[in-house]
């Protein structure tokens, strides 16, 4: 069945009062390699379809992984089971109406038309540059294409479809193992000879380890490593935990709260960049300013907290840092000495009211001294504050795309928090 198809057979046997309908098909091919040999290659379609639907306030959910006149039946059939059983819904919000949806370009034609056999070809070059190096490498080339739709009752249509392309390595050598990720909506920036060579530049600079002990010290965080911090910051800034007195932004907004070298952003601007036009609530995307010069501007919030505080529904579908000019090499001559963090993983709250995270450093840990990369040093693990980091900001460099909706820049930050060793 086609998504108007699909559509179609619910909105004629769906009895329900209210519905949402979604539609979700990936058609996905991932390659996968393991110690430069190819073990995998995964390909076909990925579909799923949800009905939400409501009698009154009391709501039922169900899924399905076919569209066929029978998984349909089921699926309609089977949330309006649910929905007659189940309680009154307190927080009951009616299926979003008509909206205008910003026109945004998510799929990559160079994504769409990139051949399995081309994967394939990527993925034994990487070998191939490995065995050069006298090293194994693992990872895994994947290409997405995935087509989405949502339909209310009350009017709500919308579709969009986004591309990602996809190429990771783990470099092993002797004792050193570090990794690399390219991920982009686009598949033209693509260039496996500058992602190897970064790959094996980072083995090399790992390959002379001395022990570090745990202590407040200058780091380069990666925009890699940034991202990790970024999730877990995205999600602590809900406007209704934080209204509810569980975050470390209550009573915040409009407030200078972070670090006035720190803005951050949702954009429909940046081609580069995926932009979901809309989310599961129907909450449509637009411009936003979430932190402008270290002051709190917005937080995400859903339908039902934006009615109760009278505010605008809006969710973070993306996230944008904007950086600076300063090259790691200046960096490392604005601090007598610090540490380059590759990556982060791990990573847990110690504290939702504070704030704070715990994790630890992955994939390579690199000590400077004097403006010059000394040796690699163990592993560490982090106590930090996001926002309270932010305020330490240094310099920032150029950005970059860590994943296709994240786009962020190299940043120094000052006495950055290390509480213990690791051993992996």
């Amino acid at each position: 069945m086609t998504i108007e198809q699909i559509e179609q057979y619910v909105k004629k046997h769906c009895t329900a009062d209210d519905y949402a309908l979604y539609t979700d098909i990936n058609e996905s091919h991932e390659t996968r390699f393991a110690q430069n040999s190819i073990t995998q290659h995964i390909a076909g379609p990925m579909v799923n379809i949800s009905l939400r639907v409501s009698f009154g306030t009391k709501s039922g959910s169900c899924r399905v992984n076919q569209a066929t006149e029978e998984s349909l039946d089921f699926l309609v059939k089977t949330a309006e089971a649910i929905a007659k059983m189940a309680p009154e819904d307190p927080e009951h919000m009616a299926s979003a109406a008509m909206q205008e949806i910003p026109k945004v370009q998510n799929c990559s034609e160079a994504t769409r038309a990139l051949k399995p056999e081309a994967m394939v070809d990527i993925v034994q070059k990487s070998i191939d540059k490995a065995l050069a190096l006298g090293a194994t490498v693992s990872g895994m080339c994947e290409r997405h294409i995935e087509s989405s739709s949502m339909f209310t009752k009350n009017g709500f249509r919308a579709e969009d479809c986004s591309s990602s392309f996809g190429h990771s390595m783990t470099l092993k050598k002797d004792e050193v193992e570090t990794k690399v990720s390219f991920e982009h909506k686009d598949f033209t920036p693509f260039n496996l000879d500058e992602e190897f060579g970064r790959l094996a530049a980072q083995a090399e600079a790992l390959s002379t380890m001395q022990g570090f002990d745990p202590q407040k010290i200058a780091v380069i965080l990666r925009p890699e490593a940034l991202q990790e911090l970024l999730w877990f910051l995205g999600w602590a800034m809900n406007r209704r935990q934080s209204d509810e007195g569980l975050t470390p932004f209550t009573g915040k907004l409009d407030q200078q709260f972070f670090g006035e070298k720190f803005s951050m952003y949702s954009t429909l601007k940046r081609p580069e960049m995926l932009a979901g036009p809309y989310d599961y609530e129907g909450v449509v995307a637009k411009e936003i300013s979430w932190i402008e010069n270290g002051i709190l501007k917005a937080m995400p919030t859903n339908r039902h907290w934006a009615k109760e505080v009278k505010t605008e529904a809006q969710s973070m579908y993306n996230i944008y840092i904007p950086g600076g000019d300063t090259s790691e090499d200046e960096m490392m001559k604005m601090v007598p000495r610090g540490l380059i963090i590759n990556r982060f993983w791990y990573i847990r709250h110690v504290d939702m009211k504070t704030g704070e995270l715990t994790g630890m450093t992955r994939d390579g840990v690199l000590y400077f001294e004097d403006g010059q990369v000394r040796h690699a040093v163990n592993n560490l693990r982090f106590n930090e504050i996001p926002h309270d980091m932010t305020r330490r900001i240094l310099a920032l460099g150029a950005n970059k795309l860590s994943s296709p909706s994240i786009n962020v820049p190299t940043m120094l930050i000052d006495s950055f928090n290390f509480v213990d060793k690791t051993s992996f």
